[in-house]
């Protein structure tokens, strides 16, 4: 597939201060050293900011709509047969579908291409990701959560490297190894967003992945759970099995609260800290390949300009704003925490319009093109999770106590 099936004429150019931008393509994708394709002009006449208008209209009206959903659906199933499965349903999942839907009506009316300017996913989600740093308490995941912490490196080791591993045994290109692995190994889109800044990947590489996540997080809601009972897991190791393997946090609060309160409480703290490590894992894979996916053979070795170029530098406002938080709920308090929930609503509206655009840009070509083995190695390394997390969470938390 050539850059021009991946772009349209008006869609905005990419700025060229901005390298690490997930939708930047290249023109040949099946090498890893292709150069970056130079942004092209765009005429902006009077119709083109009315028809990006228009789009950012259906991305907001589709968004409120998925809102909407999410908070009024458990409600209308209360009492049915299908209870569990509505108020376990979460925003990402009305999002990405009614983000397919209305990619279905454009296209047949033809404005997909005229309206592609407003499906901002990067800047969306990139803002949701900084805003997902204020959720993040450093000072109780230092003080309360020990084990979550070895769990953490050792589960994202052993289950990013499987995942790159088998992902390079199916043949599949770098760029997507790099977000499958990060995407199953740390905290889903969130992780795979990060990634795609740091190795450069397609759209349609972030749209599978955040694609195959949606899919595969869903079921776990209620098959982990069950299993925990099945097994006969205490709640702290339920919960720490539990954090450790569902990829979106909205999804590991679901099955959490299934499981009881205080596998819960662990699940999520388990879950944060994992979130908190995806700036080290876009630093690791942004060296990476600057200095040995990307670099031409005889070329001199890049130095840290290059390296500061590629980096995601979203990550640092993610940093910036979990030190942040956490400085003020410690002098803020209870008080505080009102002002918390507010940027917390405002980083879901961010990543409603990010899980929306996700589905407006979607190609079913692209991803037919990419076939049945992302899913295989998908699914492999989620089972391999599942294992490898079991093991950790009955070993570090077998006799933790809340």
């Amino acid at each position: 597939m050539t850059a021009d099936a991946t772009r349209t004429g008006n869609e905005p150019a990419t700025s060229a201060d901005d390298p690490t931008a997930a939708d930047v393509v290249e023109r040949d994708t099946s090498s890893t050293t292709a150069d970056p394709v130079e942004p092209t002009s765009v005429a902006r006449d009077g119709a083109f900011w009315a028809w990006t208008a228009l789009g950012l209209l259906i991305v907001v009206g589709l968004a409120a709509l998925s809102r909407y959903l999410e908070q009024n659906v458990p409600a209308w199933a209360e009492g049915s047969a299908v209870e569990d499965i509505g108020a376990a349903v979460e925003y990402p999942v009305y999002a990405i579908l009614l983000g397919l839907l209305g990619n279905v009506a454009v296209t047949l009316l033809g404005w997909r291409d005229r309206i592609a300017a407003a499906f901002r996913t990067e800047f969306f989600i990139k803002t949701g990701l900084v805003l997902l740093g204020a959720s993040i308490n450093l000072a109780v995941i230092a003080s309360a959560a020990g084990p979550a912490i070895a769990q953490a490196i050792l589960l994202i080791s052993g289950v990013f490297f499987f995942t790159w591993w088998l992902a390079g045994r199916f043949g599949l290109d770098d760029k997507l190894r790099a977000l499958l692995a990060s995407a199953v190994s740390i905290c889903g889109v969130s992780a795979a967003i990060a990634a795609a800044g740091a190795v450069r990947a397609r759209r349609e590489q972030l749209a599978y992945t955040a694609t195959l996540v949606i899919i595969f997080a869903l079921p776990s809601i209620f098959i982990l759970p069950w299993l925990a009972d099945v097994f006969g897991l205490s709640d702290a190791v339920a919960g720490a099995w539990i954090g450790g393997n569902i990829d979106t946090t909205a999804a590991v609060t679901a099955a959490g609260a299934l499981a009881g309160e205080e596998a819960l409480q662990i699940a999520s703290i388990v879950k944060v800290t994992q979130n908190a490590l995806m700036g080290v894992v876009a630093v690791a894979l942004t060296a990476y390949f600057t200095l040995r996916v990307e670099r031409r053979p005889g070329a001199a070795r890049p130095g840290l300009g290059e390296l500061w170029t590629r980096f995601p530098k979203f990550v640092l406002g993610f940093i910036a704003a979990s030190v942040i938080a956490t400085w003020y709920l410690d002098g803020a308090g209870a008080d505080g925490k009102a002002t918390i929930a507010i940027v917390n609503d405002l980083r879901v509206w961010f990543l409603i319009l990010a899980f929306v655009s996700i589905g407006l840009e979607v190609r079913v070509a692209s991803l037919r093109e990419a076939g049945w083995r992302p899913v295989a190695v998908f699914a492999s390394a989620t089972v391999f999770n599942l294992a490898l997390a079991l093991a950790l969470a009955s070993l570090l938390f077998r006799n933790f106590s809340a």
